[in-house]
């Protein structure tokens, strides 16, 4: 079976109906089937439907973003920043430059204890999907060696 492109529009939401992110306005979002760049559960969701299609999705949290990983939540010192550096709440970075290292957010700081959290921001959180399909296509022999969809007019990296 020949690898697909998928586009689609969505609306993310909390569980209290809050929308955290969306696409309505812009343009949809395309993704190659398989290649990790969308949560597991809404991948599964999308590969069903057909152009046009409309659907709400919910995906559990074990298959989005995955649970709290408490060992991602961490106290480290001051000093152990670069001395050119003073860390602020909300500061993100990576330790390493691995494809899948986690980023860490700087959650608060008390004294020279800085506490950071490595999980995702919807780590543990049930997301919720309105979503529709746009666009549903073979890949190309480019997106696929490239490991992602080439955008409207072509080649479009990053």
């Amino acid at each position: 079976m020949t690898q697909q492109v998928i586009g689609f529009h969505y609306t993310l939401k909390d569980k209290s109906g809050n929308t955290i992110d969306s696409s309505v306005g812009s343009d949809p979002l395309l993704y190659l089937e398989g290649s990790g760049q969308l949560i597991p559960g809404l991948e599964k969701e999308l590969s069903t439907l057909n152009v046009g299609d409309k659907k709400k999705v919910e995906v559990k949290a074990a298959d989005a973003y995955g649970d709290v990983a408490d060992d991602l939540r961490l106290t480290v010192q001051k000093s152990q920043f670069p001395d050119d550096q003073t860390p602020q709440v909300g500061d993100q970075f990576q330790v390493n430059e691995e494809a899948h290292a986690p980023i860490f957010t700087v959650i608060s700081i008390e004294g020279d204890n800085v506490n950071i959290d490595g999980n995702h921001p919807l780590a543990g959180q049930d997301l919720f999907f309105d979503v529709e399909i746009t666009e549903k296509r073979d890949a190309t022999k480019d997106e696929i060696s490239h490991g992602h969809a080439h955008g409207a007019g072509g080649h479009h990296h990053h």
